[in-house]
């Protein structure tokens, strides 16, 4: 291959981005930071303070569309939008964003547009079912079950809202962005399929397209019955664990959070399930997708969970989950003592079922 000196390289690059402009008017945002965020990357790539009510940015962009965030200060929810030729305006306000009330720009942005607003009222609905979880009592069985049907009643309605969207927007980024977003853990991995079936070919073959094989690849991978995939993370005293370093025994893997409130809920099921079976050949191996060490060594304890603890502290970017394809938590893989995943997401009676079943 010909070799290219630096400056040849930046030649190319400059004559292959574009810059796109997209502005916007936030009323009431006056003296807020909102920042500009490129969606494969954790860091901000800029940021301005909104004067007179109005910002402005210019994104660079390549001739593939790409999904970037705007996400104002104080508010946890970015405004997306997709890059393009075309300028991109938005007009929200501080009490509506992300939501807005008016959006010029490319097809993909005002589909981007659409999500948003149709993913809305499941937000509000999930904020309400979190509260309600975190006030819970643990020995509230009743509560518990009740709770556990509302939690499955948003599911069902949120992956009717996401079909839905799909189908409406087979030529949409915004529908690969909601299935890997939203869908993506929630829904049986052959219906994903399907609704991924649905899309046109150039969505499918998008850089968010690929994403989407590779995920189908590695739960294809990780189905029941097959070697579970080794990953190695530290555990709260920084040491490396691996998977395999479990092989022998039924091991199951938790995936969980300190702010998760349903797995909150669940961890004395799996506390019970341990301090039955440890002594027969079973442990846990918890993965949490914290991002704070201390609130999550501080829920460790709370809840009594001895076993291994693991965590890289990214949150939903930790790298087992990402590897596992977590999409929802609380979410768990047993594991047998030949490393094969034999059952997924065995909850309260069902867990201790199994395990009776497995060591008698």
């Amino acid at each position: 291959m010909k070799q290219l000196s630096l400056f040849a390289v930046l030649a190319l690059l400059a004559f292959s981005a574009h810059a796109q402009q997209v502005t916007g008017v936030v009323k009431g945002g006056n003296g807020k930071t909102i920042y500009l965020y490129d969606d494969r990357d954790n860091n901000p790539d800029d940021s301005v303070k909104i004067q007179n009510d109005q910002f402005t940015f210019k994104v660079k962009h390549g001739k593939e569309p790409s999904v970037y965030a705007l996400i104002l200060e104080g508010i946890p929810y970015p405004m997306l939008f997709v890059t393009g030729e075309a300028p991109i305006h938005f007009t929200t306000t501080l009490d509506t964003y992300p939501i807005a009330s008016s959006v010029k720009g490319n097809d993909n942005t005002l589909a981007m547009q659409e999500y948003q607003k149709a993913l809305a009222p499941m937000i509000k609905r999930a904020q309400s079912l979190n509260a309600e979880a975190k006030a819970i009592n643990p020995e509230d069985e009743p509560s518990k079950n009740a709770f556990r049907k509302k939690a499955e009643s948003f599911n069902e309605d949120l992956i009717k809202t996401g079909k839905d969207f799909v189908q409406g927007h087979p030529r949409s980024l915004a529908s690969i962005w909601l299935m890997m977003n939203e869908l993506r853990g929630r829904m049986d991995i052959s219906e994903f399929q399907l609704l991924y079936n649905t899309l046109d070919k150039s969505i499918q073959q998008s850089m968010y397209g690929q994403g989407v094989t590779a995920y189908l690849a590695s739960v294809k991978a990780n189905s029941l019955n097959i070697l579970a995939d080794d990953f190695s993370q530290q555990d709260t005293k920084g040491q490396q664990i691996k998977l395999s370093s479990f092989r022998g025994k039924y091991v199951l893997v938790d995936f969980w959070a300190s702010w998760c409130g349903p797995c909150r809920q669940e961890n004395p099921n799996v506390v019970k399930a341990y301090n039955r079976y440890k002594d027969k050949n079973f442990t846990v191996l918890g993965v949490s997708l914290d991002d704070n060490r201390d609130r999550w060594l501080r829920a460790v304890d709370q809840d009594g969970l001895v076993w291994t603890q693991v965590s890289d502290l990214q949150g939903w970017g930790n790298e087992v989950a990402l590897q596992y394809g977590v999409q929802s938590i609380p979410t768990n893989f047993l594991v047998d003592p030949s490393g094969k995943i034999i059952a997924r997401n065995l909850r309260g009676p069902e867990l201790e079922q199994k395990l009776q079943e497995l060591l008698k």
